[in-house]
């Protein structure tokens, strides 16, 4: 990896493989976003944090590798978790995991799957510097009681602030056959304790992955990966979900509405996590799947930064105001976009359709679908049509095209869909095109760049 590696937009893999992000904050005036890093190939093993910062969650620089395992409870791999600020110090949790045993022919896989998970903590004093071989601390070890979790398939914590002290939420199952997640409580970040759990008598997945609960002025959201949730036999049966939710403080019960929507109709995105950013508004961002690496050489990648926002009872993704802000130079053809992609604003009448470089977007009733099969690859079990549920703020449409990864907004995050693509064309085709507007990154006086070769 080159450390100081600069991206826009989009932060994609510096070389190699990435997957979920990891310690989200914006702290002592920047974004800090961690992610799960594999060094060696672009491909899933043994897990590191790599690390990026940020000022304006457009521009990014990686910074190196932060964490490596390092110890007996994370010998084969540092693998998701969440970050916290207290008293200036930055406080980084993540789910360490021991095999049992290696597989022989290759050591990054556990032997039948057997290994355990236990929960960690290390901390900086600013932001940058992890002292992986001596700072490390277990505050959560392998659970031993069935009738709570499972020792093996317990991961991802995700701690954040309440009136009465620090809760953690964790991802579990039970028994393997029904997700739930754990709630622990602290006073000092050091010293946890189990206080309650919670699931769903309905099937959503045999285990939550990546939980996430977050407060907004409209209503509070709980945010989670299902294993297993889909039942249509295709690839991608984990899928990232969101519910209405409230925590009670005084029980630590947290109650989970019975009606989820996915994250993204998309269906890519996967282990979402959120923050405050600087303005106190709640920003989101995940990882994109993608199934096959990029010229042999990297896999996987976010999409942008998006708000987290509850009106009516309704959750919403706009993307966020920062990305929109530097998304300004209107440009009249394609040649002129930044190597960084461009927006397109538009809306669909029925029966309307847009193609960007031979991805469809389009209109049926009350949906939007996309259609995706011109620009991906020939593999077997993906899924190639997408559509929203029914819609009922109109079909306006904000578009932000990458080379790999296509994000539609409609109706400023009522519902989003977000495909991986390949081999997208330099050109637009749609049935209005007056109604279009193209932009791209405003630079000011620097210079300009191209995606695609002229």
């Amino acid at each position: 990896m080159n450390p100081n590696m600069i991206q826009q937009v989009h932060l994609k893999a510096p070389d190699n493989w990435i997957n979920d992000p990891n310690g989200f904050i914006y702290y002592k005036g920047q974004y800090h976003l961690f992610y799960q890093y594999f060094p060696y190939e672009p491909r899933w093993g043994t897990m590191h944090w790599g690390h990026a910062v940020s000022k304006d969650l457009l521009t990014w620089e990686h910074r190196g590798i932060a964490l490596f395992p390092s110890r007996y409870e994370d010998a084969n791999g540092c693998f998701s978790g969440s970050a916290v600020e207290k008293d200036g110090k930055l406080y980084l949790f993540y789910t360490g995991v021991h095999y049992k045993k290696e597989d022989p022919k290759d050591i990054h896989v556990a032997l039948d799957g057997d290994f355990e998970a236990a929960q960690l903590m290390i901390t900086s004093e600013d932001g940058f510097t992890f002292h992986n071989i001596t700072d490390k601390k277990v505050i959560i070890p392998p659970i031993v009681d069935p009738a709570i979790g499972d020792r093996t398939n317990t991961r991802d914590p995700k701690v954040f602030r309440g009136k009465k002290g620090w809760y953690m939420v964790l991802g579990s199952t039970i028994k393997n056959k029904k997700g739930e997640v754990l709630i622990y409580q602290s006073q000092d970040l050091s010293q946890w304790e189990y206080v309650n759990q919670a699931y769903k008598e309905k099937d959503l997945g045999w285990m939550w992955e990546c939980p996430d609960y977050v407060e907004t002025p409209g209503g509070n959201v709980f945010i989670f990966s299902p294993l297993g949730l889909m039942q249509d036999q295709m690839r991608e049966d984990s899928q990232a979900v969101c519910v209405l939710a409230d925590f009670c403080e005084e029980t630590c019960e947290l109650d989970i509405s019975d009606e989820y929507r996915f994250f993204d109709y998309g269906l890519d995105l996967y282990a979402p996590q959120s923050t405050t950013d600087q303005d106190g508004n709640r920003v989101i961002i995940a990882w994109l799947r993608m199934p096959k690496p990029v010229d042999g050489k990297w896999s996987g990648m976010f999409c942008l930064p998006r708000l987290v926002e509850v009106k009516k009872g309704h959750i919403y993704f706009p993307v966020h105001p920062s990305v929109k802000k530097h998304f300004s130079k209107e440009i009249p053809t394609l040649e002129e976009a930044d190597e960084n992609g461009f927006r397109i604003l538009t809306s669909l009448e029925e029966g309307e359709e847009i193609s960007i470089g031979g991805y469809r977007i389009y209109r049926e009733g009350n949906h939007i679908c996309t259609d995706r099969k011109d620009v991906f690859p020939a593999i077997d079990g993906y899924r190639m049509q997408f559509q929203t549920p029914e819609l009922k703020d109109g079909y306006d449409l904000d578009i932000y095209v990458d080379e790999h990864l296509v994000e539609v907004y409609v109706n400023d995050g009522e519902y989003v869909i977000s495909n991986c693509v390949y081999g997208l064309e330099k050109k637009i085709l749609a049935g209005d095109e007056k109604r279009l507007k193209v932009y791209t990154i405003n630079h000011g006086n620097e210079s300009e760049f191209y995606w695609w070769p002229c």
